[in-house]
């Protein structure tokens, strides 16, 4: 069985979030692609998808957060190396990305985070492949 992740985050300008996306690096996929939605390839296996406010409220009966006021969860990503971490986080904050407080620098591991122009918190991390070895 092949296992695929899909975080779905909401978003309140689809053309803004999908260029933010695209200006750190990530590639989106024009088959996942309409008016209310935009699939955004992470990795081979995980993705996230972008939906407009009023799509995203179609699959649940609770209210949808404004992740500018509150925090449900942080999506966090690894990079091979800690001058890929730092290039990562520089192209978000460049996209519109807001730099964020928390940063990782223990023996071993290198990480920064950084806020999406909709408020959803990522973050990026290396660690030494032999820390856990």
């Amino acid at each position: 069985m092949s296992t695929q992740v899909c975080v779905d985050l909401p978003v309140t300008d689809l053309d803004r979030s999908v260029a933010s996306y695209e200006a750190v690096g990530l590639r989106v996929d024009e088959r996942v692609r309409d008016d209310a939605a935009a699939g955004v390839v992470v990795d081979e296996g995980v993705h996230v998808m972008l939906l407009t406010t009023a799509l995203d409220e179609r699959f649940t009966t609770r209210r949808v957060a404004d992740a500018h006021e509150t925090s449900q969860v942080v999506v966090a990503v690894s990079a091979e190396s800690p001058a890929a971490v730092d290039a990562l986080a520089d192209r978000a904050v460049a996209a519109g990305a807001e730099p964020g407080t928390c940063a990782v620098e223990v023996p071993g591991m290198h990480g920064r985070a950084f806020a999406d122009p909709d408020g959803h918190q990522w973050g990026v991390v290396h660690t030494d492949p032999d820390l856990f070895g």
